[in-house]
């Protein structure tokens, strides 16, 4: 179960407003992560909270293919993004690395910042706490769930390399 306060963002934010190109020769992940979404709502950093959720519009994440883009989300403590839609990329690296992802439009309609959501990924349940509104959203499979709950691929990996093949 997640449950967190709502950052709410509209449409088409690209992985060059998650994380400015200017800053990807920083090589600690949290140095980088300071500057996650600057671009767009200058106190992000200093609202956002372990346990958070960011719901967005539709094609979220479009843009480059930089795998940084989740990992600072998650850095800031970003549980969760809910969107309408996202770019096919950074959907599987978000998996990657271990962020949860859900597509749920009627949540997106329903939200504003500062809401809190509870969400249950393995039944694919999404409620709106403030607006007692709860909406059905695809669960994902269970080994998505598996990597999701491992921290990404790497660690999923690692522990089950004696399991595969």
């Amino acid at each position: 179960m997640i449950k967190g306060f709502v950052h709410k963002f509209g449409d088409n934010i690209d992985t060059d407003v998650i994380i400015p190109a200017r800053y990807l020769n920083l090589t600690d992940n949290s140095e980088l992560a300071k500057h996650c979404m600057e671009d767009i709502d200058k106190n992000f950093i200093k609202n956002v909270r372990k346990g958070d959720i960011i719901v967005a519009k539709e094609n979220f994440g479009c843009g480059s293919s930089r795998e940084h883009a989740p990992i600072v989300l998650k850095e800031n403590g970003i549980e969760l993004v809910i969107a309408k839609s996202f770019a096919r990329i950074f959907y599987r690296n978000a998996i990657n690395i271990g962020l949860a992802i859900l597509e749920c439009s009627e949540c997106v309609d329903c939200s504003d910042s500062s809401d809190v959501i509870e969400v249950d990924l393995s039944k694919g349940i999404v409620k709106n706490i403030n607006k007692n509104k709860t909406f059905a959203a695809n669960a994902f499979p269970d080994f998505i769930s598996e990597i999701i709950k491992n921290g990404g691929l790497v660690n999923y990996i690692q522990k089950n390399s004696g399991k595969l093949g």
